[in-house]
């Protein structure tokens, strides 16, 4: 999203400001600006809202996940299967 909103100037600013606001001896002002870089990117939970992003779900997990078949079996027998050589 970043890149697409030309966010580059302001991701690099606050890659900056974060380095600078992990120091010991960070002012508090410093730390409230990185707190509102964190709102403004969507990188706090308060931001993601703010902004209305949601995160889309992993494309492995999608294609990994098992899809419901159209007709599930009557019942529990009927879903058991012998395997042979099984462990």
């Amino acid at each position: 999203m970043w890149d697409q909103l030309d966010q580059r100037y302001e991701v690099a600013l606050f890659a900056r400001n974060l380095a600078r606001a992990e120091k010991p001896q960070a002012s508090v002002e410093l730390q409230k600006v990185v707190r509102q870089y964190l709102d403004s990117l969507g990188l706090s939970v308060a931001g993601m809202l703010r902004n209305r992003w949601r995160l889309a779900e992993p494309a492995a997990a999608a294609a990994a996940a098992p899809k419901a078949s159209a007709a599930a079996p009557a019942s529990a027998r009927a879903r058991l299967r012998s395997i042979s050589g099984g462990a």
